[in-house]
């Protein structure tokens, strides 16, 4: 509809100034005639120019004088529009050899200030483009390289104790069985950070399937404190659930939903066993679900609190790989809630942690 009102402008345009041309070619043919006939009574060496004019060529000297001044005007009136189209054609050549950060100045109210605000809006396009595959590029190679480094950890332990028993290095068969265990837990360390780094890349990308189903949110939060009753009574912690008595429906998939509270579950015993318990804390606000998973142990500095959903961070890196996790396991989580609908943050202070997590309540058509 829009790209009809343009050519109907267009149209208009030129039409207008066609007639616009017609009639001041016409008046000023007629006051060039009126001139030239009081100049030729006036000027007696004039007479035989004016004769020969006139009387001699007649009519086809107006019309001539006429269609001269015609296309005299018409280009007049299009001199504006033609100049506008020589720095707009200029303007695109200088952003076509890589300047995206110019703008084509839009300094007239027609088809081709429309057309240099399509231009800038299609040169912001593609410089959001560029620079998302510049940090396309960018996220690749930090994961490569992050992958790398945290791969070839345990690989090199691996390698090295497995090479001491190759060696016949050892002193006794006990030490073999150290250097066993010690091989084999880092092969253990390297199975769970290749699963979440596969696991990670399918949230990422969305090619994991989902099974989507309507279900109690509470009743998932209460089966997971169960399962993890060994573990919290082993960790000296009390884990109890906050929720109304009430269901908090929520739609999505139960399975991936449980792996995200499962390590927010996780994560609360390993860095809060100083604190004594784990809440969880479950309650509908507005159209959302909010879950938050609190502990009371060391406080989380402002300094990691934004990048703990980051690839690979880890906010006990003095500790080494031995006592921290993947680093990938609060970024699974991230992409699973954020699949969902959802979103997920941290917050921190001397007193508590939490983890706060929101999706939205099953529409009454899902109940």
């Amino acid at each position: 509809m829009k790209d009809d009102n343009v050519v109907k402008d267009m149209t208009f345009r030129l039409l207008l100034h066609l007639a616009l041309s017609a009639a001041l070619s016409v008046i000023t043919s007629v006051l060039l005639v009126v001139v030239a006939e009081r100049l030729a009574s006036e000027l007696p060496g004039l007479r035989w120019l004016a004769h020969l004019l006139i009387d001699q060529l007649g009519d086809f000297t107006l019309v001539i004088l006429a269609l001269g001044l015609f296309l005299l005007f018409l280009l007049l009136l299009q001199q504006r529009q033609f100049r506008y189209f020589r720095d707009v054609s200029r303007s695109v050549r200088y952003i076509a050899d890589g300047n995206f950060d110019y703008q084509v100045p839009v300094r007239q109210k027609n088809e081709l200030g429309d057309l240099a605000a399509y231009i800038n809006y299609l040169v912001h396009k593609l410089q959001l483009s560029l620079d998302d595959e510049r940090r396309a590029e960018q996220t690749k190679s930090e994961l490569i390289t992050n992958v790398s480094h945290d791969l070839r950890t345990p690989l090199t332990s691996i390698i090295g104790y497995l090479g001491l028993i190759e060696q016949d290095r050892c002193r006794d068969e006990v030490e073999v069985r150290q250097y066993v265990n010690i091989a084999y837990e880092k092969s253990k360390r390297l199975n769970v950070l290749i699963n979440d780094l596969f696991d990670y890349t399918k949230m990422r990308y969305e090619t994991s399937p989902q099974r989507i189903h309507t279900f109690n949110l509470t009743e998932l939060l209460r089966q997971l404190l169960i399962q993890y009753r060994v573990p919290l009574e082993e960790a000296g912690l009390a884990g109890a659930l906050h929720a109304p008595s009430g269901k908090l429906p929520v739609t999505g998939d139960p399975d991936k939903l449980v792996r995200v509270f499962e390590n927010l579950l996780a994560n609360a015993i390993h860095y809060g066993k100083d604190g004594g318990k784990v809440d969880l804390h479950a309650s509908a606000e507005g159209e959302e679900a909010v879950v938050e998973v609190v502990n009371y142990g060391e406080m989380i500095s402002s300094v990691d609190l934004p990048h703990l959903f980051d690839r690979f961070y880890r906010v006990d890196k003095a500790r080494g790989l031995g006592s921290g996790g993947s680093g990938l396991g609060l970024a699974i989580a991230k992409s699973i809630v954020e699949q969902h609908g959802g979103g997920i943050s941290a917050a921190s202070d001397p007193y508590l942690t939490s983890f706060q997590v929101r999706l939205p309540l099953a529409q009454e058509s899902d109940l």
